[in-house]
């Protein structure tokens, strides 16, 4: 259970570091550019906590999906990035994805 919880710490440094990204401006400002450059090396290091024991497929499969649906909230939030209809259809499919790798798999770590 303890690799779920570097897990989930290394989605929310991404979701940090993606969105110091965008406020970067191709890395010309200092601050966001040092929040991005943080947060990935946080995320990527806590990623390796968590495939220790929770397969790596699974893992990144759980890593993107959830980040990309949660930074593309955060992005319609607080950058008024709305999805459009497709976009939101994708996000589910995304979304069911993950569900069915943790629910069904046998090879998930439970």
């Amino acid at each position: 259970m303890k690799n779920f919880l570097f897990l989930f710490i290394a989605i929310v440094f991404e979701i940090i570091a993606t969105s110091a990204l965008k406020k970067s401006e191709e890395f010309t400002k200092l601050l966001p550019s040092i929040i991005t450059i943080i947060g990935y090396c946080g995320a990527f290091y806590c990623l390796s906590f968590a495939i220790k024991t929770i397969p790596v497929g699974f893992a990144y499969a759980i890593w993107s999906g959830v980040g990309i649906v949660l930074i593309t909230i955060i992005g319609a939030i607080f950058f008024k990035e709305i999805p459009d209809l497709p976009a939101i259809i994708g996000l589910s499919l995304i979304i069911a994805g993950v569900v069915v790798i943790n629910v069904f798999s046998k090879t998930t770590a439970h």
